[in-house]
């Protein structure tokens, strides 16, 4: 099972893939930290600092400005695969897609979880639009959960 979200970002596909990959930006939008900047085959140490969380995602698959594909939840037990493809329909124009798979559908809790990822996915995409489109980074971390 997965879950699916888009959100249009008026900013080149080059741009979003920087705010991604790019320890300094990520803090902006998304996580307060990346050990260090994202490329295949790494394993990149993420935090919250704000809900006192870290964990690793390990960088799968790299297509410059276009596609990156990591593996979260391998230490845990419960790996996703998360796929992020950015469609630039114009040089100002782009269609960010989060594809996260990895649900089990026998677990009892499916649908909770189907729904909070789907939340935490709205809700960070919207967080990298304010970033990239309007220079606010203050919307980060303000979800209370």
């Amino acid at each position: 099972m997965y879950t699916q979200t888009k959100i249009e970002i008026r900013k080149p596909a080059k741009d979003i893939f920087d705010a991604f990959i790019n320890p300094s930006k990520i803090g902006n939008f998304w996580f307060s930290s990346s050990s260090e900047r994202w490329s295949e085959g790494k394993a990149i140490t993420i935090k919250y600092d704000e809900y006192e969380a870290e964990g690793i995602i390990h960088i799968l698959t790299m297509i410059d400005s276009y596609k990156i594909v990591y593996e979260w939840g391998r230490e845990d037990g419960e790996p996703h695969i998360v796929t992020i493809i950015l469609h630039e329909s114009q040089p100002d124009k782009t269609i960010v897609e989060v594809t996260e798979e990895g649900f089990d559908q026998d677990d009892p809790d499916v649908i909770h979880k189907l729904v909070d990822n789907k939340g935490g996915w709205v809700y960070a995409l919207t967080c990298l639009k304010g970033y990239l489109e309007y220079g606010t980074s203050r919307l980060r971390a303000a979800l209370v959960h």
